[in-house]
């Protein structure tokens, strides 16, 4: 019985094979129609993909350098199923030039595609273009000092000192063409805050002729890891009166009553030991002579010459400082008299005067030597206002209180702008009283 249940089973494996073997073909093909209408291959582009160059020591070993036309990237077209599609991102495929492929021109590079995350799992990958075009020519160097550029500012009450940069040279590499645009070279250095002795570092930044900065990515240099250094001395800057002294003696008649000067202090930087022990700038006697002088002299000086070792001016071009040297006849006194500082009696309350911030009169005084030197008017000058009780400017007459035997030489006027007095008080009007 087993015997036969085997011969029966046997036959029907056999059994119109023929139409068996159809089906499964029919079956199988079947499938694969199904796969490709669910999972179609088609094609998908990927665009700016860099292109990686190998073997070029085969151009430099001749003294040769290249440059790559264009921006040395290219499109790449994939030919995969939907699922491979969607998974690839830009970043999986790589494209390479191998400078043993170039053409007989010497220019055209061959560019392969691959895609090694993803191998056997697409058809096809292709370059658009499929070549990659350099252009070569001699190569060269070129040695230039570096200079410093600053960026940022410094923090306030601080001036920058010695700069100083290593390396001071720097030697260029590559195309003759590409060397021959280059027409300084700087290491650029960020100081923005700084407040202190600093070493920093420094970007390397070249220029053509014209100041415009050139793009280095095709050009090599001595830097190597170290780079460029900057070493910024940072100094305190402070303010400091000028002193200055006379020699001789005026004219018979006439006295020395001192000076003015235009700026009256300075602002100078140093080292911050060096600048607590600064109180002022010096100019020596010698340098003003008022030798047989009857009338004031003016004259420039530069106070430069003048600055303690290891002091130096915070604006280099602010040495030159007027001073004036009062010579007066014996028996006057002139006063210059700040505006601000005379009294105002008689005003209306409705109304406010105002003028110059800076503005000053003179006075001229005679009488006897010793009242003179001892005279102090801070608190004696005065203008009625009591004639004035409409808005405009006038010229108010300057009322001085002086002790017996001193008189003012010459009636003097003040311009004062009266005006209706604002909701609030002008914080501009001088202090004074009103009689």
């Amino acid at each position: 019985m087993e015997r036969m249940a085997q011969k029966m089973k046997k036959y029907k494996l056999t059994n119109n094979l023929g139409l068996k073997i159809i089906a499964f073909i029919f079956a199988a093909f079947l499938w694969l129609i199904v796969v490709n209408l669910d999972n179609p291959v088609d094609s998908k582009l990927f665009t700016d993909i860099p292109v990686t160059i190998v073997n070029d020591d085969i151009i430099k070993s001749a003294g040769e350098v290249y440059q790559v036309e264009g921006e040395g990237t290219v499109n790449v077209v994939v030919y995969a199923t939907r699922e491979v599609r969607q998974k690839l991102q830009k970043e999986d495929i790589v494209a390479t030039a191998d400078i043993k492929q170039i053409d007989s021109t010497g220019k055209l590079v061959p560019i392969e595609i691959s895609i090694p995350d993803y191998s056997g799992q697409y058809e096809s990958a292709e370059a658009v273009p499929r070549n990659l075009t350099i252009q070569r020519e001699k190569s060269g160097k070129k040695s230039l000092a570096l200079t410093v550029e600053t960026v940022g500012k410094q923090a306030d009450g601080y001036e920058l000192g010695d700069i100083t940069v290593s390396p001071e040279n720097v030697t260029l590499t590559g195309a003759e063409s590409l060397l021959e645009q280059v027409d300084r070279a700087a290491a650029q250095v960020n100081i923005d805050g700084i407040s202190e002795d600093s070493a920093l570092d420094g970007t390397l930044v070249l220029y053509d002729v014209y100041g415009n900065e050139l793009n280095q990515t095709q050009l090599g240099n001595n830097l190597g890891d170290e780079g460029i250094s900057v070493s910024v001395d940072v100094l305190k800057v402070k303010s400091v009166p000028i002193a200055f002294e006379v020699s001789g003696s005026p004219a018979e008649g006439y006295k020395y009553t001192g000076y003015t000067s235009m700026p009256e202090s300075i602002q100078v930087c140093g080292a911050s030991d060096a600048l607590d022990e600064l109180s002022q700038i010096a100019v020596p006697a010698s340098v003003i002579d008022i030798t047989g002088a009857s009338e004031s002299i003016e004259m420039t000086v530069d106070i430069t010459e003048y600055l303690p070792e290891g002091i130096r001016l915070a604006d280099e071009n602010a040495g030159n400082v007027t001073v004036t040297v009062k010579i007066e006849r014996e028996g006057t006194r002139t006063i210059e008299f700040l505006v601000s500082s005379i009294k105002i009696n008689n005003l209306a309350e409705d109304l406010q005067v105002s003028y110059d911030a800076d503005a000053e009169i003179t006075l001229h005084f005679s009488g006897d030597e010793s009242l003179l030197s001892t005279l102090d008017i801070s608190n004696a000058v005065s203008v009625d206002m009591s004639g004035h009780t409409q808005p405009g400017t006038y010229d108010i007459p300057v009322k001085v209180n002086l002790p017996a035997g001193i008189t003012l030489d010459e009636q003097v006027t003040v311009r004062l702008t009266i005006e209706e007095k604002a909701a609030e008080d002008n914080p501009n009007s001088p202090a004074g009283e009103n009689g």
